[in-house]
C-alpha cells in the first residue's frame, strides 16, 4: 500500500501532462459551442466515461493486444495522428450549425483520441511498467475527475469570450490539431528510421 501511495505522484503527474485538462478546455468548448446545458453534461459524461473504459481497458490488455497483433508504439501513433488529422479538417471545413449529438462528440474525438490518445495509452504502458497498474488507474482516475470538473466550469469561461471568440477559438483549435496530427505521425514514422 506504501508503494502505491509513494508511485502516485510519479504517475499522475506525467497522465496530467498527457491530459492537459486545461489544455482541453478549448477544444470542448468549440465542439460543444451548439449544445445546450443537458447535452454538454451528457458531453462530458460520455468522454469521462469512454476515456476511463479504454485506458482501463488497455492497461489491462493492451501491450498484449499489441504483440499479438504485430503492433508497435509508433504504429499507434501514426494511426492516432491521422485520425486527429481527420477530425480537423472536418472542423476546418464545417459550415453552419450543425448538430452533432452529445454522445458522438463525448467519445470521438473527445473521449478518444483527444483525452485518451497515443499519448495517454503510450505513457500508461510506461507508467504501469515501472510503477504497476493500482497506481496508474488511480492516477487515471484522479485525472479524469480533474477533467469533468474543468469540462463542468466551462460556462463561465464561454460567457467571457462569448460567441466570435468561440469562432475564432475552434478555427485556431482546429489548426493545432492537425499540427498536433502531423508531429504524432511524424514522430511515429521518424521512429521506424532510427537505428
Amino acid at each position: 500500500m506504501l508503494e502505491i501511495i509513494q508511485a502516485l505522484p510519479l504517475t499522475f503527474i506525467p497522465l496530467f501532462v498527457a491530459m492537459d485538462p486545461f489544455g482541453m478546455l478549448p477544444i470542448f468548448t468549440s465542439l460543444t459551442v451548439t449544445m445546450n446545458v443537458n447535452e454538454k453534461k451528457n458531453a462530458i459524461r460520455y468522454s469521462v466515461l469512454t476515456a476511463m473504459v479504454v485506458s482501463i481497458v488497455f492497461a489491462l490488455i493492451g501491450d498484449a493486444i499489441f504483440k499479438v497483433l504485430g503492433i508497435t508504439v509508433n504504429d499507434f501513433k501514426v494511426a492516432g495522428g491521422l485520425l486527429l488529422l481527420i477530425f480537423a479538417i472536418i472542423e476546418l471545413n464545417k459550415r453552419g450549425e450543425a448538430h452533432i449529438a452529445p454522445q458522438d462528440i463525448g467519445i470521438v474525438p473527445l473521449g478518444v483520441p483527444l483525452l485518451v490518445g497515443p499519448a495517454v495509452l503510450t505513457i500508461m504502458i510506461v507508467l504501469i511498467d515501472n510503477y504497476g497498474v493500482v497506481s496508474t488507474i488511480i492516477s487515471l482516475i484522479l485525472n479524469l475527475i480533474i477533467v469533468f470538473i474543468v469540462f463542468t466550469a466551462e460556462k463561465s469561461i464561454t460567457r467571457i469570450i462569448g460567441i466570435n471568440g468561440l469562432i475564432a477559438v475552434s478555427k485556431i483549435v482546429a489548426l493545432l490539431l492537425a499540427a498536433i496530427a502531423i508531429m504524432l505521425i511524424r514522430v511515429g514514422i521518424e521512429s521506424y528510421f532510427k537505428v
